[in-house]
């Protein structure tokens, strides 16, 4: 009885030294950097620092966008309020009609013949001569 039970002994020693062995190469392969699961928890943690660089700068040009958008529509209100002051002033001038006719006086002056001439010529178009 004695010679079984340490039969056993061996038999359960020896295959729970396989199974450390093998749990132990398991482990082995599962850490290591190039192949295994080591490397995937490497990659995946430098794009996570990838990922909180980008999104930190992301929070920093939103931050500005909305310094700058907050300027945008203080100004815009500010308009806002001087055009509503513009239509205000209009509603207070009189209504258009036809205008009332002046009559035109020539000025006198000694000699008739003497009176002043103004000329109105068009600008030159530089432009189109030189397209031509």
């Amino acid at each position: 009885m004695e010679l079984i039970s340490d039969a056993l002994l061996f038999a359960a020693s020896l295959g729970a030294a396989i199974y450390c062995y093998v749990l132990a190469s398991r482990l082995r392969r599962f850490t290591t950097l190039e192949d295994g699961m080591g490397g995937a928890i490497a990659v995946l943690s430098a794009q996570v620092d990838d990922m909180t660089r980008a999104l930190d700068k992301a929070q920093g040009v939103a931050g500005g966008a909305e310094h700058r958008l907050e300027e945008l529509t203080t100004r815009a209100e500010g308009v806002a309020r001087r055009l509503e002051l513009l239509v205000a002033s209009l509603h207070d001038l009189p209504e258009a009609g036809p205008a009332p006719e002046t009559p035109e006086s020539e000025p006198e002056c000694d000699d008739d013949s003497r009176r002043l001439r103004f000329v109105r010529r068009r600008a030159s178009r530089a432009p189109m001569e030189a397209a031509e």
